[in-house]
């Protein structure tokens, strides 16, 4: 029996008007992420200037909650500090978009995921130091075991 997922409006919105889609050509860093589970594969890329995510944009190929997740979440970290992009959590995108279905939560942890793949990639870049960065999974059921 299948379940019908519950949507909430901002959702919607980001899966059929998504924000930040796309690619950034020389990006200060990328991160790819994926659920082997599901199928969905989120890749953020991020501009950073004197510390500040000046531009976000993602490609995902997914499920609607998967879309939307990458499109709050990159609305979430532009014009933050480096340190202030550490704290948008799986949480903090689910309460932006109004809640997700349980069955969707891990489209969320994806796109935390996503923005910590891309910050590590920027420090390893750059050498910069991140408190409280660790080396990211790329495939999020690898966390959620």
């Amino acid at each position: 029996m299948s379940q019908v997922a519950e949507y909430s409006e901002k959702v919607m919105d980001h899966f059929a008007n998504p924000r930040n889609v796309g690619e950034i050509e020389n990006a200060s860093g990328v991160g790819t992420v994926g659920n082997a589970k599901c199928g969905d594969i989120m890749r953020m890329y991020l501009d950073i200037q004197d510390n500040v995510i000046r531009d976000a944009k993602f490609k995902t190929f997914g499920c609607g909650a998967a879309i939307a997740t990458s499109s709050m979440a990159t609305e979430l970290v532009k014009g933050k500090t480096v340190e202030e992009a550490m704290t948008v959590t799986n949480k903090a995108v689910m309460e932006a978009l109004d809640g997700l279905p349980p069955v969707k939560i891990h489209c969320s942890l994806l796109a935390e995921e996503a923005i910590h793949a891309a910050l590590w990639n920027y420090a390893e870049k750059t050498g910069v130091k991140i408190p409280g960065l660790e080396k990211p999974v790329t495939d999020i059921g690898e966390k959620e075991a």
